[in-house]
């Protein structure tokens, strides 16, 4: 493709992308991946701040892989620090895709984000991401987030621990000793999910609310 197909190339793919059809934007996140312009991640990282449909937003992710990393994972980083939740669960997204382990340090940053969409994420890109023989530190890190939030909110963090593998089980154990019944409930409901991931996580919660002798909290 010459320079002048190139610039009407980006041109086109930034307009789609600003566009009000859903369907439209879809098409220019796939053009994107399908013809990387490094020209395109300011493009593309600022869409996701901002864009609501799912769909979207994973082919924008897929679009930005498809980019050099060392063009896409500093834009990203300095995503983390944006004042839009959506801009930072998207930039964790995406680092968690790219696979670079040298983003770990800044990932753990928003392990405890006052924003629980962002903190889920950073749950599950700190698990990606965490390089070999920190498996121990970070459930550590992560399990002081026990009993935080609602259902969906609890089984992130539960899915998380037990995507650690064996290190998981002493702090766990730990945990399951804690003054906070709420805390005790959810780490031996997380237990018993690394101990069986196709056991019901709502039903091991409950009987260890039961047990614990406490209601959910919502």
């Amino acid at each position: 493709m010459n320079t002048t197909a190139q610039d009407r190339s980006y041109s086109r793919i930034a307009a789609a992308l600003a566009g009000a059809d859903s369907s439209s934007r879809l098409r220019a996140a796939l053009a994107a991946g399908t013809q990387p312009d490094p020209r395109l991640v300011e493009t593309l990282v600022a869409r996701c701040a901002v864009e609501p449909d799912f769909f979207v937003r994973d082919m924008l992710t897929w679009a930005l892989c498809r980019l050099p990393a060392d063009v896409t994972v500093p834009r990203l980083l300095a995503e983390l620090r944006s004042d839009v939740p959506r801009a930072r669960s998207q930039a964790l997204h995406t680092l968690s895709k790219i696979g670079d382990r040298q983003t770990f340090a800044s990932v753990t940053t928003l392990l405890h984000d006052g924003d629980d969409e962002v903190a889920r994420s950073a749950w599950r890109a700190a698990v990606a991401l965490v390089p070999p023989g920190g498996e121990g530190v970070l459930a550590a890190d992560l399990a002081t987030a026990l009993g935080r939030g609602d259902r969906d909110m609890r089984l992130s963090l539960s899915r998380a621990l037990a995507g650690l593998g064996e290190p998981v089980v002493p702090v766990l154990d730990a945990a399951a000793t804690s003054k906070d019944p709420y805390v005790r409930a959810h780490a031996e409901a997380t237990a018993q999910l690394y101990r069986d991931p196709d056991s019901g996580f709502d039903d091991s919660l409950k009987v260890a609310t039961r047990v614990a002798n406490i209601g959910p909290r919502e």
